[in-house]
Formats: structure tokens, sequence, C-alpha cells
């Protein structure tokens, strides 16, 4: 199947099952930044099933070319599946593949996407490239994109004992005193996740540094 196929046998299936009553209501969750199909993540995730099988799935020059027409596309759904598409090359992606996923974080952003490219793929390219993190981390933060900022945050969400508490640290200092929601939201959050693995070391910063009530209440909420 070509990939002009493929995506146009895709809008079909979200079209066939899209609910415009849905669409408006979770347009308006979403701050009425995307429109959407009306499909909910149940059902589109049944829908696209087949497209993931993987037989149907192009070589990954392809599937790079694949994602960024479908992240080009406004409905919110071909995002979804763009990203979801994009984790079935987990294993495959290159350090070069990190030039598509900026350019995923840094278009159509909200945190819905950032958070998953970021817990399901950033987190795993900088595992398995540590050189790919050094050169990437610094730029994210000083770009000034709130959206890279969160995902140098977050990243080692799911890395547990293995985080890397010292960077951690380094990369939350300088965003102490933001105004912005999601970036005290992230700070909290990856405080949070790590007091699972380290709750004396969490403890110890909340106490020392002068987070955000937000960040702060987040952090704490499992060692209370």
């Amino acid at each position: 199947m070509g990939m002009s196929t493929y995506l146009r046998e895709l809008e079909n299936e979200f079209r066939r099952v899209g609910d415009p009553a849905i669409a408006l209501q979770q347009s308006a969750y979403m701050r009425d930044k995307f429109p959407f199909f009306g499909i909910k993540s149940g059902l589109r995730r049944e829908v696209q099933k087949p497209f993931l099988q993987k037989e149907f799935l192009p070589p990954l020059q392809d599937a790079r070319i694949m994602v960024k027409d479908l992240w080009n596309k406004p409905e919110r759904e071909f995002h979804y599946f763009g990203q979801e598409f994009l984790q079935r090359y987990k294993k495959k992606l290159e350090n070069d593949d990190i030039s598509l996923i900026t350019y995923m974080m840094t278009h159509h952003s909200w945190w819905d996407t950032v958070d998953f490219i970021t817990t399901q793929l950033v987190g795993h390219l900088f595992q398995t490239y540590p050189e790919l993190k050094e050169s990437t981390i610094p730029s994210w933060m000083a770009s000034g994109n709130i959206w890279l900022q969160r995902s140098c945050l977050l990243f080692q969400i799911k890395y547990k004992e293995e985080t890397d508490e010292e960077l951690l640290a380094e990369l939350i200092i300088p965003l102490l005193g933001s105004n912005e929601f999601f970036i005290n939201k992230a700070i909290g959050w990856a405080l949070r996740q790590y007091s699972r693995s380290n709750p004396a070391w969490v403890r110890r910063f909340v106490e020392t540094h002068p987070l955000h009530s937000l960040s702060k209440k987040e952090a704490l909420r499992l060692l209370a």
C-alpha cells in the first residue's frame, strides 16, 4: 500500500466513525486549539489497529515522511495516530530523528502530544544516545519554548532509580519563578515521580528551593 493510499484509507475510517457532537466536546476540552473528527480514544485505537499491524508498516525512511504529513493535517486524531505510529519504530529510531521529534513538539503543540512524545520517545532516545541528550537539552532549555522545556523536565519520568537527579535539579532550578502553568506542573510531576524511588531526595529538594505552590503540591503528593 502506497503512502497516499494508506493515509487516504485512514482518513476515510476516521471520517466514517467520527461524531460531530463529540468533536465539539473534544475541541472545547482542548480550548478550541484543534478540530477533531470526534472519536473517543478507545474507538480510535480500535479503528487504527489494522493500520499499525507490522506487515503494513512502511520502512522507517517512508515512516518519517508519513509522520510529517500526518502532523501537518489539522484534525487532532491524525496527530495522535502519528505519534503512536512513530512509537512502532521506537527501537529503530536514530539520533537524527530528534529533528522530527522536535518538529512534532513545536507544531500543533499542547500537553497531550508533548507528554506522549516525551515519555514514549524522547526518554528512550536519550537513553540510547547519551551524546544526543548532551547536545539537545541545552538548546531546548535555551529555546524559551515551554514545550521543549517541559520535555527536558519530563523525559526521565520512567527512569525510576536510573534518574539523573543532579541533572533533574539543574533543569528545574533555572525555571523556578516561572508563572507558566505547564512548566510548574511539570516540575511537580517530575519530582513526584522521582519521589517513588528517592523520597528523601525529593523532600530535601522541596525544602531547600523556592518552588511555585503548584510544583510543591504536586511534588509532595505521594509524601503527604
